[in-house]
């Protein structure tokens, strides 16, 4: 069965997450690379900062289950299209690195994915 899958990254401190039917908060429970001086700058566009994020025991489970739960909406009586909205602090490290992991799984399932980064680009927050 295949869906039309939405996902969309960012970071709880640029703006409010975005409207979805699963919205995934990946800040308290897995660590974050901005606090790693060497990683604070990059982005999930490099690799180190990728590597990091998804060798976070728990992160593999995450995308499975969440893709998991996508299926179950997406089999749902009502059409339409499935949104994901994944955040974490800045949406510069772990949400666009689980995005991209979710929309990896997903189109190998079979499904449509559209994979938007709204806080990609945006510099790294200072706190």
């Amino acid at each position: 069965m295949s869906s039309a899958v939405e996902i969309v990254s960012f970071g709880y401190l640029h703006d409010e997450p975005p409207t979805a039917h699963l919205t995934i908060d990946l800040r308290h429970h897995f660590r974050d690379p901005h606090v790693s001086p060497e990683l604070r700058y990059m982005t999930a566009n490099d690799e180190p900062v990728r590597t990091a994020v998804l060798n976070t025991p728990g992160i593999t489970d995450l995308v499975e289950a969440t893709a998991t739960a996508v299926a179950a909406f997406a089999s749902g009586p009502s059409a339409g299209t499935v949104t994901v909205a994944d955040g974490c602090a800045g949406g510069r490290h772990r949400a666009p690195t689980f995005a991209r992991a979710l929309a990896e799984r997903l189109i190998a399932a079979g499904h449509s994915v559209t994979l938007h980064h709204r806080d990609l680009d945006k510099p790294a927050v200072q706190r």
